[in-house]
């Protein structure tokens, strides 16, 4: 396996998992005691980094140094990032919609239960096979080559649009004029989610470090489910079906803008 020590790997991703579990039973606990289940969105990002550190920890004396380094730095900065932006921006605000929407469907009321295993579990195993080209690439001996160069290329691209992204839509927010009107500007004006492309990027980069090994190509699923959820999932579509019903111009914005590759506006056509 690439020179990989499978016990090594095996031990990592038990351990990986435990981190994942600990940190959404973590969130859990403060949910079903505060009443909102929000919190969720920023363990997301915490417990992305508690897998990458966990794995740096395990990998030791395995993986190497410079590789396994490089691999858990790329997930802290973004993981990190991303739940003090979501943190920030979420501060004092009641119950998100669409968990109040989910939990409504708990069979016979039991929200709580529900809660557990549809919010904190699922996504804790979800964000544990997403970062499964993190863990194997900090167990591959030998230093980042070309290929896992240009996925830190791929990475910073990504963390750019997320970054900047959310920059511009929490300044837009911020000014009173803008009240009820469409976020348009800047990265906004080349797709209509520059943070969840960006988000694609970075977990595609991240599986570019691991794929210049035979093995890390087994994780080949891990950003196409991210993907997949940015794209079809959780992400987009049910950001869009709110905004859709709650902003007016939006059906202008969405047949000139890409739906999720920046591009240039259209000057007329369908939505995409």
């Amino acid at each position: 396996m690439s020179g990989v020590d499978a016990g090594a790997l095996l031990t990592s991703l038990a351990a990986t998992l435990g981190a994942a579990l600990a940190v959404m039973l973590a969130a859990f606990a403060v949910g079903v005691r505060t009443g909102r289940h929000r919190g969720v969105d920023v363990a997301w990002g915490l417990a992305f980094a508690a897998v990458a550190l966990t794995g740096y920890a395990v990998s030791a004396g395995h993986g190497d140094p410079g590789r396994r380094l490089l691999a858990t730095v790329l997930v802290l900065v973004w993981g990190l990032r991303l739940s003090a932006h979501i943190g920030w921006r979420s501060r004092g605000a009641p119950e998100d919609p669409r968990y109040d929407r989910m939990l409504a469907k708990a069979p016979g009321g039991r929200r709580t239960a529900y809660a557990l295993r549809i919010v904190y579990l699922l996504q804790a195993g979800i964000l544990w096979f997403v970062s499964l080209p993190v863990q194997v690439a900090q167990q591959l001996p030998r230093p980042p080559g070309p290929l896992a160069w240009a996925g830190v290329a791929v990475w910073a691209v990504g963390l750019f649009f997320e970054a900047v992204g959310d920059a511009q839509l929490g300044r837009f927010k911020a000014d009173p004029a803008n009240r009820g009107r469409v976020m348009d500007r800047g990265l906004w004006r080349y797709t209509r989610h520059p943070n969840y492309f960006g988000d694609a990027c970075v977990w595609w980069g991240l599986f570019l470090l691991a794929a210049d090994a035979p093995i890390g190509w087994a994780t080949l699923l891990s950003p196409l489910l991210m993907t997949y959820l940015l794209v079809n999932g959780s992400g987009k579509p049910m950001l869009e079906r709110q905004l859709s019903g709650s902003k007016p111009g939006w059906a202008e914005y969405v047949a000139r803008t890409s739906g999720f590759v920046p591009l240039p506006p259209r000057r007329r056509g369908g939505a995409g």
